[in-house]
């Protein structure tokens, strides 16, 4: 008799902590992060001085800033993008860890010059993206307003902060 109510006590202590551990789900609420216009950054075609795109930034400019770039957005406008400004001239490498919206990125050398692109950077891939050529800038923008603004390298840049 006592063995059974041995057993029976101990399923009970299993199913309660069973389904205690079900229900024991932690909500971590990530604050939302948001725009904030820090300049203005022109696009200069080579080929016609004429066609300019220009665009709101954002720069990443300190360590922490150029760590944690575009992550955790939900979105951002067309006319919008991050400018990244190193102290140095060096190959770069990007990935998406954490980044949520698809990127193009545009790597610009200390002449502001474009030098090399990623087009349609997929959202979370921690794949390197490298600049295959020396930058101090790199511009992320939208995927895709590469080939809408049908910049080619050899075009150049100017920002005001």
């Amino acid at each position: 008799m006592c063995f059974k109510a041995l057993k029976l006590f101990s399923l009970i202590l299993i199913t309660i902590s069973i389904t205690a551990c079900k229900n024991d789900k932690k909500v971590i609420k990530q604050t939302k992060v948001i725009f904030t216009k820090e300049g203005d950054l022109t696009l200069f075609k080579t080929t016609t001085d004429s066609t300019q795109i220009v665009i709101d930034i954002e720069i990443a400019d300190t360590e922490y800033e150029t760590q944690t770039g575009l992550m955790y957005r939900n979105s951002m406008q067309n006319n919008q993008g991050m400018l990244f400004v190193f102290n140095d001239v060096s190959e770069r490498s990007f990935y998406m860890k954490n980044t949520k919206i698809p990127l193009d990125i545009i790597f610009i050398n200390d002449n502001n010059t474009i030098v090399s692109f990623q087009k349609n950077a997929k959202p979370l891939d921690e794949s390197s993206l490298p600049s295959n050529a020396p930058a101090k800038y790199v511009l992320e923008v939208n995927a895709g307003l590469v080939d809408t603004w049908k910049l080619s390298v050899g075009d150049s840049i100017s920002y005001t902060n």
